[in-house]
């Protein structure tokens, strides 16, 4: 095939694409430039997309012998991710940018440019695995090695997306052995380190990069009765799930930590309460979409087992799951406020699945096992054995012992 190898300048995608091309593949590498500041640097394992990446990129690509490109996608980036970004904080939610780059750039802007350039696929160095079911549709399975798995930030890839897509790290058993092979092969990245954290905020400071982009305004923190105990300098730096950084005024009754429960934007109100009315039995979900052939019991709003991952390291929770629409409620628009709709509405249960588009479809997951933290904004993947069945952004969660309050 000829093969489009995103090169970002880490030992994965390195070796990745030296596996491309040891099976025989028409390879072609390309470091999609993200960062609007070409000259940045990176610091240590923080940072990435920078002028050191692109360097290691060209020097894996000449050492494998395949032409190198660098192609500009910093304005797309902007758009979609870094703006995106800030508008989810801006409206109370908690977004997982690495999906969005996922779902907006690297499998759709970077494929969209790559086959109608002529390739048959996009390389990436994600540990993930394509299979083909009996009918020869494809996939998108979990990795063979667990602690590196990356199919949660690739559950928003689609059926067609997924014909496209060629994860040489598939069935690769550890990141050690990727960069003993990356060593072998003689890769000047065979050390270096794994960037982490969120890529256009290199220092890691999420709350001072916000605060330099969304007017924050200060504002009360209450608890779970609606009583004030503290202030706060801007509500939209907060997180479900936070601990520190609330400087309470006023200690919890039973001397124990709090931590937010709600950020209402709205108002600009964070509630926080015990850590107990963090766990969450039931999240609605929005932006729904399948990694392949949807499942037949979702397409008929039949509920259906499954497991739950509302995190990329996260541990999946056994759950069931139903599609529902929203109808003329419209309940689940992206910007409706989550607490104004009920999950259990009679309307979005009782709605005909085949009445609505996509864009009206809300994914209900009851957790057979509750889970801690659920935000607004983060993304729910579900899973059935290791295969991905598909995702939604997370709207509203619930928590049994909260809504009994």
């Amino acid at each position: 095939m000829r093969v489009l190898a995103a090169m970002s300048g880490g030992v994965d995608s390195a070796v990745a694409a030296a596996r491309a091309v040891e099976a025989g593949h028409d390879v072609v590498g390309v470091h999609l430039a993200l960062n609007r500041m070409p000259g940045t640097l990176r610091t240590g394992s923080r940072g990435c997309c920078t002028i050191e990446d692109s360097n290691d990129a060209w020097r894996a690509c000449d050492k494998l012998g395949i032409p190198f490109y660098v192609w500009d996608f910093s304005e797309r980036f902007k758009a979609d991710v870094v703006d995106d970004f800030v508008a989810e904080y801006a409206a109370g939610r908690t977004p997982n940018p690495c999906m969005r780059c996922n779902e907006r750039i690297k499998f759709a802007a970077l494929l969209e440019k790559a086959l109608a350039l002529g390739f048959d696929a996009v390389c990436t160095g994600h540990y993930a695995k394509v299979i083909r079911d009996a009918d020869g549709n494809p996939e998108l399975h979990r990795a063979a090695d667990w602690a590196k798995d990356q199919s949660y930030v690739l559950g928003v890839l689609t059926r067609e997306q997924l014909e496209h897509c060629l994860f040489p790290l598939a069935d690769t058993p550890s990141k050690a052995e990727v960069r003993a092979e990356a060593e072998r092969r003689g890769l000047s990245v065979a050390k270096k380190p794994d960037s982490h954290d969120i890529c256009f905020i290199a220092d890691g400071d999420t709350r001072g990069w916000l605060a330099e982009r969304i007017e924050m305004e200060p504002g009360n923190i209450v608890d779970e009765t609606g009583a004030t105990v503290g202030e706060h300098a801007g509500a939209n730096a907060f997180t479900v799930g936070q601990r520190r950084g609330l400087r309470l005024g006023h200690p919890a009754p039973d001397g124990k930590p709090r931590f937010v429960l709600e950020v209402r934007p709205k108002d600009n109100t964070v509630v926080v309460g015990p850590e107990r009315l963090l766990a969450v039995s039931e999240i609605r979900g929005i932006r729904v979409s399948w990694a392949g052939v949807p499942v037949a019991s979702a397409e008929s709003g039949e509920e259906f087992a499954c497991t739950a991952q509302v995190r990329a390291h996260g541990d999946p929770v056994p759950a069931r799951a139903r599609l529902t629409f929203a109808g003329t409620h419209n309940a689940n628009t992206h910007d409706a406020d989550p607490h104004d709709a009920d999950p259990h509405d009679a309307d979005l249960h009782n709605a005909d699945p085949h009445s609505a588009g996509m864009h009206d479809a809300v994914l209900v997951v009851t957790l057979d096992t509750p889970l801690r933290g659920v935000a607004p904004g983060q993304t729910v993947v579900l899973y059935q054995g290791t295969r991905v069945l598909g995702q939604a952004t997370i709207d509203a969660a619930r928590s049994l012992d909260r809504a009994a309050l």
